[in-house]
């Protein structure tokens, strides 16, 4: 079975905390038979161009020494095979684009395949769902948009807010959300409303579900039946071929109960199999949809 994760902060903890204990290794990725680990490369937490472009820098020569630790890096996910440990690039928090366009050209040239618009401050392409739901996408935006279209990286809606993700639909664009959760299950403002999921299935999208347990559980005391919930959930409203997994892995300070690293995937299948969950739902949900959602917004020619 082919297995993706498409969102942990490892690089940015590596970069920001060197030395510390990490959820993401590749001994836990074998344990846990991760086939590509997407690693992001995280805006950080300042406005400050320079300081943005200080972090990027740093992470990607941490992910430059990722081969010789025994993790290949991939550009596309389709090239993943069964067995395999890979990693691959996102980004999250598009702020240095206001530097230009030609950024994005780099970025793809270096193996980006998803970047999210806003981390959670306002940037020059949108505004985050945690300063509000109403503010539009800036002109500026909407241009960048089309061109990570047109280089084939995902827009990725995490963190952007409502009004920007159904303004992404309105241009005709195909987004994913790469570690989202379901607003109806548990009311964070970071998570998808019943009618924003609806429509991105019905638009070809993905979402990978989320592990924060804040964002599983009201209360924030999650296990792994609150994953199956929001997986169940997401099923139920046409997502079967349409969801993953989005761990968060290294950018969250606590985990579900039974979930504590990428060692733990083969729990959540069990738990998933309890649930009534088919081995082929599992096999799609693990990697296949992910496969397919690049086929439809960048197939191969």
């Amino acid at each position: 079975m082919i297995l993706f994760d498409t969102h942990a902060d490892t690089l940015y903890k590596r970069a920001q905390h060197p030395g510390q204990a990490l959820d993401v290794t590749l001994e836990k990725l074998s344990r846990g038979g991760v086939t590509v680990q997407t690693m992001a490369l995280y805006v950080g937490d300042s406005s400050n161009l320079d300081d943005i472009a200080d972090l990027m820098n740093r992470m990607w020569a941490l992910g430059e020494k990722l081969p010789e630790e025994g993790l290949a890096q991939l550009t596309d996910y389709r090239d993943a095979k069964e067995g395999g440990r890979a990693f691959i690039y996102s980004v999250e928090g598009c702020d240095l684009l206001a530097n230009g366009l030609e950024q994005l050209e780099t970025w793809r040239r270096r193996g980006v395949r998803m970047a999210a618009l806003t981390w959670n401050y306002e940037n020059c392409i949108g505004t985050p769902a945690k300063k509000d739901a109403v503010s539009p996408l800036k002109p500026f935006g909407r241009e960048a948009v089309k061109e990570m279209v047109r280089l084939g990286i995902a827009p990725d809606t995490s963190h952007l807010n409502k009004r920007g993700f159904y303004e992404l639909l309105e241009m005709g664009v195909v987004p994913l959300a790469s570690h989202s959760c379901c607003q109806a299950l548990c009311g964070h403002r970071r998570n998808l409303s019943d009618d924003q999921l609806r429509a991105l299935f019905q638009a070809g999208g993905y979402v990978g579900v989320n592990f924060y347990p804040y964002f599983l559980a009201e209360d924030g005391k999650a296990d792994l039946d609150s994953v199956c919930d929001h997986v169940l959930h997401m099923m139920e409203l046409g997502g079967e071929n349409h969801i993953g997994f989005g761990s968060d892995f290294d950018g969250i300070e606590c985990k579900p109960k039974g979930l504590s690293g990428p060692q733990d995937f083969p729990a959540l299948f069990n738990a998933l199999r309890r649930r009534g969950v088919t081995e082929e739902q599992i096999e799609a949900m693990a990697g296949k949809n992910l496969m397919a959602y690049y086929d439809r917004i960048d197939p191969r020619g």
